[in-house]
Parts: C-alpha cells; structure tokens; sequence
C-alpha cells in the first residue's frame, strides 16, 4: 500500500481517537499485508464420552458445546440472577488476535455481544486504524455475565470463567492477545500492577499448553474518560499489527 495510504489511515485513526495530529510523534503504522495468513487450524475437540454433554470435561469442548456450556452456567449466584442473557464472544474463530475484555456492561448484558455502545464503537474505530475489523478479531471478556453495578468482577467470579477463557484461547490458539483494560491484564499476567506499567511491553503468557505473547492497553471505556491516553493506545495498537506481521 502506497505512503499515501499509510498517512490516510494515520489521520483516519487520530480522527476517530480525538488525538490531535501533532501529538503523532512517529512514523505511520506499518502497511497490513493484503491478505493475511488464516490462521492454524486448533485441533479438534475431544468428543465427550458421556451421553449428556453437559457431564464433558470444559477442556474436551468443540465451539458449539463451550457455548452452550457457558449460557448454562450457574457457578455464580448473584451473577446469574441480575444477568439477561451470557455473553459468550464473538467474532472470527479462526483469527489470529484475540481481545479480552473484563466483563459485559448493561448493553453487552442486553444485546449478548462484547463491546458495544460507545466504547465498543471507539473499538472499532482502533482496529480499523491497523487494517482490522471485527469480523477479523475474536472478542471476549473475562467474565461471560455482567457484574451487578457494573462493579468489578470478584475473584471467585473470575476463577469459575477462566476455564471457559482458556478453552476459547485453546479452540482459537490465536497468534496474538490483546488484553483491554486493568482487570483483563492482572487476570491473564497474574499481577497487581496498574495498567500504566504493563504496557509498553510484549508480555509472554502460557495459557490452556499454549505460550502466547500479549499486548496490554487501555480499556476503551477508560479511553473516553480519559482522552489524554489515546495516543499511548495508539502506540499500543501499532505494536500489535507490527507483531502480526511478524510470522
């Protein structure tokens, strides 16, 4: 793709962030290739040997039964009382980045989707800087139920659904992950620290025998409260089209 078509997308990308463009102190992203490599292929599910799939280990689960697993989960009480529906993920099965969020928010509960409403369409405004689209990434959260309050998920919450996470890494066994937001990063580093120290940086993580490295930036929620960290996101997000390309 030509210079010129770099420097569109550039302005493209601080348009839909608010970043103004002489805070742009590097050169525009590196160009997507025109047609991307598909991802492997994750082996195929174990079948369960028991007659009733709900009795199969989370781990021996092909798509279909992670997800039906995950809408009838009961693990959490208080979480499954307050939700309208699970929120599973979505997105290409076969992508080469995975996005993980923390939880589902009011419309995420209401519309069964990841990432919706404002944050969700300053997402998609990120992932169309560096070539991407939805439909070309699998989004997912931590939590598959939204937290009453929108408060933040509780540790034995997060314990219950990290099974359900590990098996969609698994089935997924993406190139890339791309954790959005403090609560997404401490679970998959297992660490305290603030989101601030943790990005910047290519972690590795093993995570369901697979060893990954990992990209944290900010939540897009935090981006719309805190618009002066857009352009550290941006600098975030060219390090994680300059590790696809990386293969």
């Amino acid at each position: 793709m030509s210079e010129v078509m770099d420097e569109e997308r550039r302005r493209r990308y601080l348009a839909a962030m608010e970043i103004p463009l002489w805070r742009s102190r590097e050169a525009p992203p590196p160009t997507p290739a025109e047609s991307p490599p598909e991802a492997m292929e994750a082996s195929p599910a174990v079948e369960a040997t028991s007659e009733r799939s709900s009795e199969a280990a989370v781990d021996t689960l092909d798509w279909a039964g992670l997800e039906a697993r995950v809408a009838a989960c009961t693990a959490c009480p208080e979480l499954v009382a307050n939700r309208s529906r699970t929120v599973f993920g979505v997105g290409d099965r076969q992508a080469r980045l995975m996005l993980v969020g923390e939880a589902p928010g009011a419309d995420e509960d209401r519309l069964g989707e990841p990432f919706v409403g404002r944050a969700g369409k300053l997402l998609d405004a990120m992932l169309r800087a560096i070539g991407l689209s939805r439909g070309q990434v699998f989004i997912a959260n931590i939590l598959k139920c939204r937290p009453p309050g929108n408060r933040d998920p509780r540790p034995e919450e997060a314990a219950h659904c990290l099974p359900f996470l590990e098996r969609q890494i698994q089935l997924l066994a993406p190139r890339l992950l791309l954790s959005l937001g403090r609560i997404s990063a401490q679970h998959l580093l297992r660490t305290q620290a603030p989101v601030g120290r943790l990005r910047g940086q290519v972690h590795r993580v093993e995570i369901a025998g697979l060893a990954l490295p990992l990209v944290v930036t900010y939540h897009p929620a935090y981006l719309l409260r805190s618009p002066a960290q857009k352009a550290k996101s941006w600098d975030d997000l060219r390090k994680v089209w300059e590790l696809l390309r990386e293969e």
